[in-house]
């Protein structure tokens, strides 16, 4: 089997999220190196920032920017991911290293990171068909997110760079505010489900817990597996919206994300993970690896799994708001109203039925 057959993908880039690619060159001059050219593809899958391939001077890098039409914030601020990668990466090295940041949006009409490629495997909804994997690889994945994600929980967040970065009092309490008022924002109809998950969270919020880094995103598809052991993490990718805080809210966003087969069918076939493959874990033990490799204590699984649904939910509405505005194409996110209604729908079940795993 070939190492590259196993790599993730780029393809030409899509029709409105072109890169000027002159002005991307004269600027590429005086920040990194000489390039005779360079030739630019886009990774199509992501749902978030916009990821280029980045081919200059025979080496490959990736350029992250904002979508064209998001609004300003934490989530799209991919100057601060690149600063936060910069200060993160002497003590965590599972992040890509950092080349340059442009605050100058009029290079290609908006600020931009370039970091090194991390070459390897992402999964997402499907198994690529040249991986063998059967139950027990699946289940050795399953043990290696888990770890890495207590991994991150470990790190020691108290050095220039990443102790600013976030406010730790009061965290849990203004996650659940700012994800409401997110979904108010984004709405473009009412789904009573949702509505109702909402206020139940605000309702019964824990207490704000000791502060570790969060990375907020993690999951399947943001983790850079080793092609020749697809079981081993290299990298953890996509840290726009990391921060210092409750890591119970960073599990439970690796929950909204964890599929199992039972779940609604809508939600499995989205494709946002391979955690409905038979052999991985389900969300109960999950939950049970994480504290036991923490040594910290989750809480009411029920209030992380449907707050990490409603997160996945918001975000899933501001991207359909986004599509029905016009400020992109991309036929993906055309139905994505109905994955927001499946999320509300599970969040809502399992809350009434106090469980987070076996909901059918």
């Amino acid at each position: 089997m070939s190492f590259d057959s196993l790599l993730d993908t780029s393809s030409p880039v899509r029709d409105g999220e072109s890169l000027p690619l002159d002005a991307l060159r004269a600027w590429w001059e005086g920040a990194i190196a000489h390039v005779h050219s360079i030739e630019v593809e886009q990774f199509p899958r992501g749902f978030s920032n916009l990821t280029y391939l980045v081919r200059a001077g025979g080496d490959e890098f990736v350029l992250r920017r904002p979508p064209f039409g998001a609004q300003p914030g934490i989530a799209h601020d991919v100057l601060r991911e690149g600063r936060l990668l910069a200060a993160l990466r002497p003590t965590y090295a599972r992040v890509p290293a950092v080349v340059a940041l442009c605050a100058d949006a009029g290079v290609i009409g908006a600020p931009f990171v370039v970091m090194e490629r991390v070459r390897g495997l992402i999964v997402r909804g499907a198994l690529p068909p040249s991986l063998s994997f059967g139950a027990a690889q699946l289940r050795a994945l399953s043990s290696a997110a888990v770890e890495t994600l207590a991994g991150l929980h470990a790190v020691d967040w108290r050095v220039p760079g990443l102790q600013s970065l976030g406010k730790p009092d009061g965290y849990v309490e203004r996650q659940v505010g700012g994800w409401t008022k997110r979904w108010t924002a984004a709405r473009t109809s009412d789904v009573r489900d949702v509505e109702r998950v909402a206020a139940w969270l605000a309702a019964n919020a824990p207490p704000t817990g000791e502060a570790t880094l969060v990375h907020n995103d993690f999951k399947f598809d943001n983790l850079v597996l080793d092609p020749a052991d697809p079981t081993r993490v290299r990298a953890v990718l996509d840290w726009e919206m990391a921060t210092i805080g409750d890591p119970r809210l960073d599990l439970a966003t690796t929950l909204g994300y964890w599929i199992e087969p039972t779940d609604p069918p809508p939600l499995v076939q989205l494709g946002i993970g391979i955690t409905a493959l038979p052999g991985n874990w389900s969300r109960e033990r999950v939950v049970a690896a994480w504290e036991s490799a923490t040594g910290r204590t989750a809480g009411d699984p029920v209030w992380l799994f449907a707050f990490g649904l409603f997160k996945v939910a918001v975000i899933a509405q501001q991207i359909f708001a986004r599509f029905t505005a016009g400020h992109t194409s991309d036929p993906r996110f055309a139905r994505l109203d109905a994955a927001v209604a499946a999320l509300g729908a599970l969040a809502a079940r399992a809350v009434d039925t106090n469980r987070i795993s076996d909901l059918s």
